[in-house]
């Protein structure tokens, strides 16, 4: 008899054992998945400069918000029948810590562009190693409000409340003019409320400051008119130990379109024939110079180098490490 019953405990752990081999996950627990990305910050070395890419969300551009012949928007349509990625965006914002001060270069839409995609800014800066109180100077590319709109909540409170905000004389005589404003076409109203409604907090503060020529702000960094996308339209380009690095503003919205095509405007560009002019130049010097660039624009984290081919220029992204001090090599190298 036990025999017997020896041979039918066996004979059914065989057959359970057969079961869970058959189907191994039966029993296990449904296995949650995690949508959430790692915090959007990079940072490399320039020189002795820290720099760290914020991201601050991400967007589509229209290709109606192009400017080109009719054969090169053909061209884009088809391209983005084949890609529709092709004109994905990224909105970015960098600082630059000096080894003295920590400075911000443009400071992403905050909630003031792109119905909430967009405002990761700050919360990006603290998981980076910083906290909004800690930044020093705040300088401003223009006062288009998905490159100022995280100076500002929409209830009227400085994000960063101890910076000093540097923006050119031009460009704020400009979008703060209330005579300006309202003489403006009424699609461009918004632009003009947005960028008074940012600033306000920090004149009313005395943090509101403007240049005019190329008097000094931070050592070791120079001011690059760049002229056509708004008046006052202005790089920032610092240079430490022989390594340079450019904080164009939005000389290229569109890399795969403007790249290849630089004489394609945006309708964001109030000069459009200067905007054409100044990329083009600018290009052929950034290609030929070993300079790295910082395009908030561009694919995070932004940063990269200018390639030369043919009448066409490619991009050479920053590529990830994670020795933080390793910048991407030149392609003049």
């Amino acid at each position: 008899m036990l025999k017997i019953n020896s041979m039918r405990f066996a004979a059914a752990l065989l057959l359970a054992l057969a079961s869970f081999v058959a189907s191994p996950n039966a029993a296990l627990p449904a296995a949650t998945q995690h949508h959430d990305q790692a915090p959007g910050f990079y940072r490399l070395k320039v020189g002795d400069l820290e720099v760290t890419a914020l991201f601050d969300g991400t967007g589509v551009f229209d290709p109606h918000w192009l400017n080109g012949t009719k054969a090169t928007m053909d061209g884009v349509q088809k391209a983005l029948h084949e890609d529709p990625h092709m004109l994905d965006v990224a909105d970015t914002g960098f600082l630059v810590n000096t080894g003295k001060q920590r400075i911000l270069v443009d400071v992403g839409a905050g909630t003031w562009w792109g119905d909430g995609a967009f405002g990761r800014l700050a919360g990006n800066l603290r998981s980076a190693g910083y906290t909004p109180e800690e930044v020093n100077i705040v300088l401003v590319t223009h006062l288009h409000s998905d490159h100022v709109g995280g100076l500002t909540t929409q209830d009227g409170k400085r994000v960063f409340p101890h910076a000093d905000v540097y923006v050119a004389k031009a460009e704020s005589d400009f979008w703060l003019s209330p005579d300006i404003a309202a003489k403006a076409p009424k699609d461009a109203q918004p632009f003009f409320q947005s960028a008074q409604a940012i600033a306000a907090p920090y004149i009313k503060a005395g943090k509101w400051h403007t240049f005019s020529g190329s008097e000094p702000i931070v050592d070791g960094m120079e001011l690059v008119p760049l002229s056509g996308h708004t008046p006052g339209h202005t790089g920032y380009e610092f240079l430490s130990k022989g390594q340079k690095v450019l904080f164009w503003g939005d000389i290229v919205h569109a890399l795969r379109v403007q790249l290849q095509r630089p004489e394609v405007t945006a309708m964001f560009d109030i000069d459009q024939t200067a905007a054409a002019a100044t990329r083009q130049q600018l290009l052929t010097r950034l290609a030929r110079e070993d300079v790295l660039i910082a395009g908030p624009h561009m694919n995070f984290p932004a940063l990269g180098r200018l390639r030369k081919e043919g009448s066409e220029y490619s991009w050479a992204p920053v590529v990830f490490t994670d020795q933080w001090d390793k910048h991407a090599p030149s392609p003049h190298k």
